[in-house]
């Protein structure tokens, strides 16, 4: 049987799975959340064809193998690429998934979901923004057929010269995208995610029980080789689009220093009440975990 969209939130993810953890967490409550429609998912960073295994994993061991997965750029714009591999990578050999792929298809592929579907899409982004960057640089109208641009990107509040890591992975491409005419953006930043924070031995005991969450703690194995915590970082900003008063905002402009080497990829918030970025300032950390809990753990 067909499932029913009907009120769904159309969204399309943009990821580079199999590094930090997060990434596979925020997909995981994407397709847990009965009122996404994850119209596909596309991957970015080096070795974006095992990230979109990887992803491909996920959405079997979810129940949601329908749905299109198509690699990015593996390289940033103009800078070198920071993020070479995708570790997590090792756990695919103990799972089912797709490992053909139409290699450089991410871009055409949000293109075409993009003007299929006008003013209706949630690109939400949790990545570095290569894919982005040049979906906008190719195509300039896709900026204003989008409902919203939801980021984790940049840090605004944690003093200047501090840099996050999908905004420094592509610099040029972050400051395409920030000066893109998006009608609305929502940029959350390292500043709010860091508030979201769990034990390594919290994590473990919490995913576990089913397909996707035995899957998912496998992945994470390889983070805590190096890690002995999570910061649930993309699963905020997936969060917001469903239950944006999770944070509080501020509005404004978005700049992104691209005047020196050592600064390449800082963003810079000026606070403009007539701004079309919205950077979250504040979260209710107990409020956020219990709303994804209650989202990822729905079927057991």
């Amino acid at each position: 049987m067909a499932e029913d969209n009907a009120g769904k939130v159309k969204v399309l993810l943009d990821t580079d799975i199999g590094s930090d953890i997060d990434d596979a967490l925020c997909l995981a409550y994407l397709l847990m959340q009965p009122r996404c429609q994850l119209l596909g998912i596309t991957t970015v960073t080096g070795e974006a064809e095992k990230r979109a295994m990887l992803a491909s994993a996920i959405c079997i061991a979810a129940g949601k193998s329908e749905i299109q997965i198509k690699p990015g750029s593996p390289k940033p714009l103009l800078v070198e690429q920071r993020q070479t591999r995708a570790q997590q990578a090792e756990v695919l050999e103990r799972w089912k998934h797709e490992s053909e792929f139409e290699r450089f298809s991410a871009v055409q592929f949000l293109r075409e979901v993009i003007r299929a579907h006008p003013n209706e899409v949630t690109l939400l982004t949790i990545g570095p923004l290569t894919n982005i960057g040049l979906l906008f640089a190719l195509d300039p109208e896709i900026p204003t057929l989008l409902d919203r641009l939801v980021l984790m990107c940049g840090v605004y509040r944690m003093g200047k010269g501090r840099r996050e890591w999908n905004a420094m992975g592509d610099p040029h491409a972050t400051a395409i995208v920030f000066n893109s005419p998006v009608k609305t953006v929502f940029a959350i930043g390292l500043d709010v995610t860091m508030r979201c924070v769990m034990s390594s031995q919290d994590f473990k005991e919490r995913f576990r029980g089913t397909p996707l969450l035995d899957l998912i703690s496998d992945m994470a194995s390889v983070w805590f080789r190096h890690a002995e915590r999570v910061v649930f970082h993309d699963p905020l900003a997936a969060s917001i689009i469903f239950e944006p008063d999770i944070c509080k905002y501020e509005r404004g402009r978005i700049e992104v220093n691209l005047r020196d080497e050592a600064s390449l990829g800082e963003t810079l918030f000026h606070a403009d009440e007539e701004g079309r970025h919205m950077i979250a300032v504040d979260v209710d950390a107990n409020r956020f975990f219990e709303h994804y809990f209650s989202v990822v753990r729905a079927s057991m």
